[in-house]
């Protein structure tokens, strides 16, 4: 097996003077193309439904949650922002969430959460605007975690043609 030498760099690529040329020529080249602003708050962004914002909880038609409390969601969780307290019901499932948090300032919205659901009960809304004056505020119960299937259509049929 024959060994291949890399060619030694020449006194200007040891400078890096070529990769800052290269950088600044990106730069400018960026300097002159046409500018965008949005006027927000008054305008509003309206995010792809493959957009990753706040994970809230699916609420049926009936008003029954979907999430059984199995509790992947919590262990799946790099931040372990989760925490689930699984109850028995005498409802056709077994169980349900008696207590479902999700604390918010540690929350990544990664998705894995909604990504292990197997009931499709935790999914990534299109809510990205958060403001906690503090921490405690930013544990999110089921009260401000559970939404309506409808407000989440576009989300739900996304991950039901990608998923």
């Amino acid at each position: 097996m024959a060994i291949v030498k890399e060619k030694d760099l020449t006194f200007f690529e040891k400078t890096n003077i070529p990769q800052i040329l290269k950088g600044l020529a990106l730069t400018f080249k960026e300097i002159f193309k046409p500018k965008f602003t949005r006027q927000y708050p008054e305008v509003k962004w309206q995010p792809p439904p493959s957009f990753r914002g706040r994970p809230v909880l699916v609420m049926e038609d009936d008003g029954r949650e979907r999430c059984v409390a199995c509790g992947l969601c919590s262990r799946v969780c790099p931040a372990l922002a989760i925490e689930v307290q699984a109850a028995e019901t005498e409802l056709e499932k077994e169980r349900y969430p008696e207590k479902f948090e999700i604390n918010m300032v540690r929350c990544i919205f990664c998705g894995f959460c909604e990504e292990v659901c197997p009931e499709e009960a935790i999914v990534m809304s299109d809510e990205f605007e958060l403001v906690f004056n503090s921490q405690e505020e930013a544990i999110f119960g089921k009260d401000k975690l559970l939404v309506p299937k409808e407000k989440l259509k576009k989300r739900l049929e996304f991950l039901k043609k990608y998923h």
